[in-house]
């Protein structure tokens, strides 16, 4: 399987200007990411697991479910010290009717910028939409999957793996 190849030049990206319509443009492939990381999102309710024998634990928790608009909390948990540390820690409103996800929250240690919204709003949404779809498309590529009828999924090795859910 091959990653999502983007109509941008991602260092390009990052200096540039961003557009309502990239932006929504962006929204589009988070949704279709998710979509394949979670297929059946509509359905879920509560917290997954998906477990893979060669990586991280990917969790991902339904918090808001309605006809239209799921809100989901997507993160790795990182052992540190005495606790587990969440990073990256996303916070996303799906929006099935529409065809898109987009950050509500974000914690991350990896890039330089804030979690919340400050003006301009579009650049800094710009970025967290970005980070996330990079994020999503890293999970998909490794193999991790969410069913609805499957709260935990252990994957097997790279070499066997079907890169899809089922």
């Amino acid at each position: 399987m091959q990653p999502p190849v983007y109509p941008w030049n991602l260092e390009q990206l990052l200096r540039g200007r961003p557009t309502v319509g990239g932006m929504l443009d962006l929204c589009e492939e988070n949704y279709r990411l998710i979509g394949r990381l979670s297929p059946g999102l509509q359905e879920m309710r509560g917290r997954h697991l998906s477990c893979l024998d060669y990586g991280m634990d990917l969790h991902l928790e339904v918090l808001a479910q309605s006809r239209y608009t799921s809100v989901i909390h997507i993160t790795y948990y990182f052992a540190h010290a005495d606790r587990s540390v969440p990073d990256p820690d996303a916070t996303l409103r799906v929006y099935h009717d529409a065809g898109q996800a987009e950050v509500i929250d974000l914690r991350q240690s990896a890039l330089p910028f804030g979690r919340a919204y400050t003006y301009p709003a579009l650049e800094q949404k710009w970025r967290l939409n970005l980070f996330l779809s990079k994020w999503l498309s890293y999970c998909v590529q490794q193999g991790h999957c969410f069913l609805p009828q499957e709260p935990e999924r252990r994957r097997r090795a790279p070499s066997t793996l079907l890169l899809s859910c089922p």
